[in-house]
C-alpha cells in the first residue's frame, strides 16, 4: 500500500471484476462520496452497470490495466479469480488491495491450506495429488473424502465424494477434465460437522483489524442457502476461537482489505478430540454471501469496510444492531413452475412481511443456480426473524430449514 494513504471521498476507486460483489462495493463507494471504475469483460456486467466508468478488457489486457491504474487512486478486486499477476502489475503503479500474493494463495487450495498451518490453524487431514504415484499413496485414513481441484473451484464446483479408495481413481479423472496437463487436486477427509460458520475480518494497512459478529451458515448442493447471525448463535468460546484464528490468518497474510474465513464446527467424536472444535475450510480475499446481512443489521457493512480498508480510513468496529437471517436468492426461484417461460417471485407479498429487506443484483436474466440477490431479514428476535424468514422462503419456494 502507498503512503500517500488517506484517500478521501472525492477521488476515484476502482475495482477487478463486475460482479455482483463489485455492484455492491461500487454503491457502498458511491454512498461515501467517491466515484468508480470498474474493469471487467461483460459489457452487462452488473457493476459496470452502475459504475461511473466501465473499462471493457479482460483482466490481463495492457491497456486496460493502464486505464484503470491512471483513472484511480487505489483499486480492489471482488472476486478472487481475477489473475493475480495483474494485481501485482497494478500494485506498481496504485495501491491494491488485497495484495496480489494473498491472492495467489487463496486461487490455490494446496497453498491456502499450507498457509493455515503455517497460522496455527487446524484444517481437515489431507494431502495433496498432482500424479498416479500420489494417488496410489493416500493413507485409507482420509477415505470417506472429498476430492477437488486445487484452483477454480466455488459453490460447490471442482469437487466429488469420494467413498472409498477404490473410487479416487474415476473421480481423479473426471476432474482431469481435458486437460493437457494433469490437474493438481487435493483430498480433504470428510468430517463429522455440528455446524458451519464464518468470520469476516478487515484490515487496515496499518495492521489494525475488525470483525463482524461470526455467522452460522447453511450450504445446499455446495452453494451458500442461508446465514443466521445473532448473539448466542455459536457458543462464545468456539466464536472467540474463530474469530482469533480469523484474525491470525489475515495477520500471516499481511492481508489488507476484507477477508472471509469459513469454518467447520466438529460434532463431538475422535476427530473432535484431535483436531479441536473447529477446522478452517477455505478463505474467500473479498466481502463474501455470507457477509451481506451486515447491509442492513450492522451499522457498517462489510463493503464499506471494504471501501474503509483501500482508501486507508480508520476502521471502526461493527455493531449489529438487529438478530438477521439472510437468504440467497438463486435463479432456480424463477423457475417454480415446471413448464413456460421464466415468472417473476412474488415480491410484493415477500416485502409485506416485516423487516424485509430485498437485494436484487440487476442481472438481464434467470438462469437456474445463478445468484440473482438476496433478502435479509431483520426483528427484535431470533425467534420472530427465523419466522418471517420461514414464511418468506415458502413464498419464493425455498426449501424450509
Amino acid at each position: 500500500m502507498s503512503a500517500l494513504l488517506p484517500l478521501l471521498p472525492g477521488q476515484t476507486l476502482g475495482v477487478m471484476g463486475g460482479g455482483q460483489l463489485g455492484r455492491m462495493f461500487v454503491q457502498s463507494a458511491q454512498r461515501m462520496g467517491y466515484r468508480t471504475v470498474v474493469l471487467d469483460p461483460d459489457a452487462d456486467s452488473p457493476a459496470g452497470r452502475v459504475s461511473e466508468t466501465h473499462l471493457q478488457f479482460s483482466y490481463l489486457a495492457p491497456e486496460g490495466l493502464r486505464q484503470l491504474a491512471a483513472l484511480c487512486s487505489a483499486i480492489t478486486t471482488e472476486f478472487e479469480n481475477v489473475p493475480s499477476q495483474a494485481l501485482a502489475e497494478l500494485a506498481q503503479h496504485r495501491p491494491v488491495a488485497p495484495g496480489a500474493e494473498a491472492v495467489a494463495i487463496a486461487q490455490d487450495r494446496a497453498r491456502e491450506k499450507a498457509h493455515f498451518l503455517k497460522c496455527g490453524v487446524p484444517v481437515a487431514p489431507h494431502q495433496v495429488i498432482s500424479n498416479a504415484e500420489q494417488m496410489a499413496s493416500v493413507p485409507a485414513s482420509l477415505f470417506p473424502g472429498i476430492l477437488k481441484t486445487t484452483r477454480l473451484g466455488y459453490d460447490g464446483k471442482g469437487q466429488i465424494r469420494v467413498s472409498h479408495a477404490s473410487d479416487l481413481p474415476a473421480a481423479w479423472q473426471t476432474l482431469q477434465g481435458n486437460a493437457t496437463t494433469p490437474v493438481t487436486c487435493v483430498l480433504e477427509k470428510m468430517l463429522p460437522l455440528a455446524a458451519e460458520c464464518s468470520v469476516i475480518v478487515a484490515r487496515g494497512a496499518d495492521g489494525q483489524q475488525v470483525h463482524l459478529p461470526i455467522q452460522r451458515n447453511l450450504h445446499r448442493e455446495g452453494i451458500l442457502a442461508l446465514t443466521e447471525v445473532f448473539p448466542g448463535g455459536i457458543d462464545a468460546i468456539f466464536s472467540q476461537q474463530a474469530i482469533a484464528a480469523a484474525q491470525a490468518v489475515a495477520a500471516g497474510l499481511d492481508y489488507v482489505g476484507v477477508l472471509c474465513v469459513e469454518f467447520f464446527l466438529l460434532a463431538p467424536g475422535p476427530d473432535r478430540d484431535a483436531l479441536g472444535p473447529l477446522v478452517v475450510n477455505e478463505m474467500a480475499p473479498r466481502p463474501h454471501n455470507s457477509g451481506h446481512y451486515s447491509q442492513d443489521a450492522c451499522d457498517v457493512s462489510q463493503f464499506e469496510l471494504q471501501v474503509r480498508c483501500m482508501a486507508g480510513l480508520p476502521l471502526t468496529a461493527p455493531r449489529q444492531h438487529s438478530p438477521a437471517l439472510m437468504l440467497n436468492l438463486l435463479g432456480d426461484l424463477w423457475f417454480r413452475h415446471a413448464e413456460g417461460a421464466p415468472t417473476e417471485p412474488p415480491w410484493q407479498r415477500v416485502l409485506a412481511l416485516p423487516g424485509t429487506h430485498l437485494h436484487l443484483y440487476g442481472k438481464s436474466s434467470a438462469r437456474r443456480g445463478r445468484k440473482m440477490g438476496h433478502l435479509n431479514v431483520t426483528g427484535a428476535s431470533p425467534e420472530a426473524v427465523r419466522a418471517t424468514a420461514l414464511q418468506a422462503a415458502g413464498l419464493l419456494g425455498i426449501a424450509p430449514f
